[in-house]
């Protein structure tokens, strides 16, 4: 009888956990979180006002995520551009992605950077030498 309910629980909680959709904007990335594949994608511009408001509810989506996370969580960054405030958040949404990786979660960052554009390829080197969280570099035109 406990496993029944144990089931129904995870079942229910599948069921009801939303993905998190945010819209590009001329100054923030395009946010596809999606829970039935265990994936975080950003990609486009992040040049916010207030990169804090921004990242916020990624953050809250991710530990909400977390508590049920698939086998592997792969976080798909794509950026054109990152100025520094949103980098900061960046690297604290980054420090969650750590912790849980920590705890036994497989998570895996795939990085991409535009072909020519050292900047983002070395922040992501940077990420990956501070945090020291499996990644994967892809470079494209």
């Amino acid at each position: 009888m406990i496993l029944l309910i144990i089931c129904i629980f995870v079942f229910i909680k599948d069921k009801f956990m939303l993905d998190l959709h945010i819209a590009k904007s001329s100054s923030t990335p395009q946010v596809d979180f999606l829970y039935a594949e265990g994936i975080f994608n950003i990609e486009g511009r992040s040049i916010p006002e207030n990169p804090n408001d921004f990242y916020k509810p990624l953050f809250q989506w991710a530990a909400e995520y977390f508590q049920q996370a698939k086998t592997l969580t792969q976080i798909i960054v794509k950026l054109e551009y990152i100025n520094s405030g949103s980098s900061k958040s960046l690297l604290e949404f980054f420090r969650v992605i750590r912790e849980q990786h920590q705890k036994g979660h497989q998570c895996l960052v795939k990085w991409y950077y535009e072909e020519d554009d050292e900047s983002v390829q070395e922040l992501g080197e940077h990420y990956q030498y501070t945090l020291k969280i499996p990644f994967e570099f892809h470079s494209f035109e």
